[in-house]
């Protein structure tokens, strides 16, 4: 043991490698390398880290396995390992379980391994992984190891082994020009995919020859090494065959003897020391562009490759340029090997070869056409990712060349495959695997469960693509994110499956492209059906299991005050208790009350489910408050309901209760009101000086009553009913959840507004309850003139009493002295009168001054519902004829409906 410690990782590594294959250190050399490079790479799952999703995925596999018991007990025994600390890293767990159940024979069909979709027409290099190739070491770069190397090997054509690269690292420096080593696909066990690109070239000898010369044909030599090679003429000047071979080169980004890079132009050029007439000049310059494409395209994908943050989609396109580069490759290998043909045949390229600066014009139009629309495509893309490059290739394909388009129409079923795959995952299972942020649903995943549907889940507009609509997104996001509610908001463990039944993915990029082109087509109604499908079932899950809409019933009923008669015997029961100061209240007392209201009216035939979530709510109390003022009904909301019912929503519930709370108390004073007048009226006939005050409470107490009995005619008709029958509606006929909380919104906002609650209407509200004070304080006034005048009949009762007592006994019936008692304090009691009179005057005077300036108000008011209503509260134009303001208002109002007309 201690002589294992002592020895290095890479001792050990070599050893483990010899001892699973069975050989010695030499023969495991490669073994040991992609070993290497697999523990040095810094993989990690592709998955969000939620425990939860990890384990209804294995639920799922059990289920799919036909496995129901295993399922079962996996599900009880993972929620019995939640209630205990013992392990701490349970996710990991329950991934390592579950990467060790997949079958390692059977391909998996997750995101990640989109690059096998691609590498399934290429061979792939052994020491090459998923996302890491690098160059090999060995490789010569410089001219002269290069004409060194292929001086000396003998080998397959080297232009043809550049066909040979791993999709998913950079392309590698083409191998056989470097180092002669023959290709690993010379088995030729892969069809080539030159067929669907055609990069066609004619060659004057067979095609079997050109694209599988033999092996024991030797290379093409650099000029610098080989007497054939260079042809100068007598006058020094540059041969065309010489300038054939290093465009060759030049096409590879590879410098030739004579044409190089300059740094200094970004362009290839020929020596100007070169002596070489203008024709051949300017040919040879028009071919070289194609090497400065090339190289464009190149630097592209070896710097992106390598970059993981890149993110799959990227990864895609770099794949899809690797599929187009193979391709022009595989046609320098055609023309070298035809170049090397003729130079085994001894074949004169200045007269009798096939391969001329012109003819090479002519055969690599197209593949120059293709690679500008490449390059092009690349500047276009730069420092775009996920869906947002996707949205660059779509907008690149919007051309009237169909070469150009159809090649952008393949390079973009590529790129959109990853895309798709995403997509069907979250429709169906409700699982985002986007690691890199590329699709466009993004996930929180510090968002707690209640706010799941609110805040959790929403849209990178960025990373839309372009060729999916607003409306497709919107929906796209509303069925995973029912999903996803379902299972961690509702608890429902109904398997997506059985929900909405799984389409056919886009497993090859040529499903995608097929369904690319179908986009309004069969992809439209995919998503349609997987979104009725789902948020139908989430209704009926909310309705059936939650009493959604028996919940939305009851606020109405109570919150809304519309259960009349639970509202007028609570008022009765609490009336007592109510009158008191705030400070003297005690929760549970009112509660008592409430309940036995509840046991009293219809209200005790409601389901318990509701009952139990109706409560008393004490406001803050500010000095003065009495119980009137602080006091609430409460409705308790929680789980998957207080996504419709939010905090937000619950206070304008609590806002709204409030206003029509003291407009029910102003009625039900206003009552009382009437009731003292109708009781007291006989009474008080034997007393003549009081008719006058007494006349004068009658008419205020009425305007007071058409008042409050007009605004709770607004509020309750064309506030409330109108705007629940909306709501209610609506409800009926949603979709979806949104739906119904668009609605919700629309319905407490319409109440909000029309109460005169919003920031808008403060000056009106702050009228309406300065009115609402008025009448406390008359009724404050009323009571007190009743108290007295009560008093003084019932002193003047027992007075005419004792006289006719004292009159049956034979006495006088008063003394001299009781008569002038009681002459002073009637005389007293009249000269209160005046007083009162006066006070009802100046009560009357301050409550028709403030209707008057509420009623200037509504008829400001850009609401057409409040302007109405101020016609219904002054129908006689009683307060019109008081008030100059309200005649001008009036006046400019009827004027600008006539100008209008």
């Amino acid at each position: 043991m201690a002589t294992l410690d002592q020895k290095s990782p890479n001792v050990l590594l070599q050893s483990l490698c010899c001892r699973i294959t069975g050989k010695s250190e030499a023969e495991v050399a490669h073994q040991f390398q992609y070993a290497v490079r697999v523990i040095g790479s810094n993989y990690a799952p592709t998955i969000e880290r939620d425990e939860f999703l990890v384990s209804e995925k294995i639920k799922k596999e059990l289920l799919k396995q036909r496995r129901e018991a295993d399922a079962a007990l996996f599900s009880e025994l993972h929620r019995k390992l939640q209630t205990q600390s013992v392990l701490k890293h349970r996710w990991s767990v329950l991934y390592l379980l579950l990467s060790l159940s997949e079958d390692p024979r059977k391909p998996s069909s997750r995101v990640g391994n989109y690059g096998a979709l691609f590498a399934q027409a290429l061979p792939r290099d052994a020491h090459s992984t998923p996302f890491y190739c690098t160059r090999p070491q060995s490789l010569a770069l410089s001219y002269g190891e290069r004409s060194a190397g292929l001086s000396s090997t003998v080998g397959t054509s080297g232009i043809s082994s550049l066909g040979v690269y791993t999709l998913n690292g950079p392309t590698p420096t083409p191998q056989s020009l470097l180092s002669g080593q023959p290709p690993p696909s010379a088995g030729g066990a892969v069809q080539p995919l030159g067929s669907r690109l055609a990069w066609t070239l004619p060659v004057s000898c067979s095609s079997s020859s050109a694209l599988n010369p033999p092996a024991t044909r030797p290379p093409l030599a650099p000029p610098a090494t080989s007497a054939r090679v260079v042809h100068l003429r007598r006058d020094g000047e540059v041969s065309e065959a010489t300038l054939v071979r290093d465009i060759l080169y030049v096409f590879q980004g590879i410098d030739g003897k004579f044409i190089k890079m300059s740094s200094q132009d970004n362009c290839y050029k020929i020596d100007t020391k070169v002596v070489l007439c203008k024709s051949l000049r300017d040919t040879s310059s028009r071919l070289a562009e194609l090497g400065w494409l090339h190289n464009k395209v190149r630097k592209y994908t070896d710097a992106r490759s390598l970059d993981r943050a890149f993110g799959l989609v990227g990864q895609s396109f770099c794949a899809a340029l690797h599929l187009e580069l193979k391709e022009y490759y595989r046609l320098l290998s055609v023309l070298h090997s035809q170049l090397q043909v003729e130079d085994e045949q001894g074949v004169s390229v200045c007269t009798e070869s096939s391969l001329t600066l012109r003819r090479l014009l002519v055969w690599m139009y197209d593949p120059k056409v293709r690679l500008k629309t490449l390059a092009a495509l690349v500047d276009f893309c730069q420092g775009r990712k996920g869906g947002e490059l996707a949205s660059a290739v779509h907008s690149y394909g919007k051309t009237g060349d169909p070469q150009m388009r159809a090649l952008v129409q393949h390079i973009l079923s590529l790129v959109s495959h990853p895309i798709l795959n995403f997509l069907y995952r979250w429709i169906y299972d409700g699982e985002l695997e986007d690691t890199y942020h590329e699709f466009f649903v993004a996930s929180d995943p510090n968002v707690k469960a209640d706010r799941l549907w609110h805040d959790k889940y929403s849209l990178r507009k960025s990373m839309i693509p372009s060729f999916f609509t607003m409306d497709q997104a919107l929906k796209v996001l509303l069925i995973g994110k029912s999903i996803n509610f379902l299972h961690q908001v509702c608890h429902d463990r109904t398997p997506p499956g059985k929900i909405t039944p799984a389409s056919n993915s886009a497993d090859t990029p040529k499903d995608a492209a097929e369904l690319l082109s179908d986009l309004e087509g069969a992809f439209q109604e995919k998503i349609d059906a997987a979104y009725f499908d789902t948020s139908k079932y989430l209704l009926d899950v909310l309705n059936r299991n939650y009493l959604l809409l028996e919940h939305l019933q009851a606020m109405r009923r109570y919150l809304l005050l519309g259960q009349g008669d639970f509202i007028r015997h609570l008022m009765d029961l609490l009336k007592p208790e109510l009158a008191r100061p705030a400070t003297t209240l005690y929760q549970h007392n009112l509660t008592g009350i409430l309940e036995t209201a509840v046991r009293a009216t219809n209200a005790q035939f409601d389901n318990a489910e509701i009952l139990k979530r109706l409560d008393v709510r004490l406001l803050e109390v500010s000095p003065g408050d009495t119980g009137w003022d602080v006091f609430s009904l409460d409705y308790h909301v929680d789980g998957p309901i207080s996504t419709v019912f939010t905090r937000e929503c619950m206070a304008h519930y609590l806002r709204a209760f409030n206003f029509l709370w003291r407009a029910k108390r102003m009625e039900y004073i206003l009552t009382d009101i009437w009731k003292g007048q109708m009781c007291n009226a006989k009474l008080l006939k034997t007393m003549p000086e009081l008719s006058g005050v007494l006349h004068q409470c009658h008419i205020l107490a009425s305007e007071m009553v058409h008042f409050i009995h007009q605004m709770q005619y607004y509020v309750t008709f064309e506030v409330l009913e109108c705007s629940w029958d909306e709501l209610w509606n609506k409800v009926q006929q949603a979709q979806d959840l949104d739906h119904i909380i668009a609605a919700h919104e629309v319905f407490l906002d319409t109440i909000i507004s029309r109460c005169l609650l919003d920031s808008s209407s403060r000056s009106l509200l702050s009228q309406l309850r300065a009115i609402f004070d008025q009448i406390i304080e008359f009724q404050s006034a009323q009571d007190a003139l009743y108290r007295s005048a009560l008093e003084e009949l019932s002193l003047r009762l027992q007075y005419e009493e004792r006289k006719r007592q004292r009159e049956e006994e034979g006495q006088w019936g008063v003394t001299a002295e009781q008569e002038a008692e009681e002459k002073k304090r009637i005389q007293e009691f009249q000269e209160t009168i005046p007083k009162m009179r006066s006070q009802l005057r100046i009560l009357t005077h301050f409550y028709q001054s403030i209707v008057q300036q509420f009623l200037v108000l509504l008829m400001t008011s850009s609401d057409e519902s409040l302007r109405f209503l101020s016609f219904r509260l002054d129908f006689n134009e009683h307060y019109r004829a008081k008030e100059p303001r309200l005649r001008a208002s009036l006046g400019a109002t009827r004027n600008r409906r006539l100008s209008n007309i």
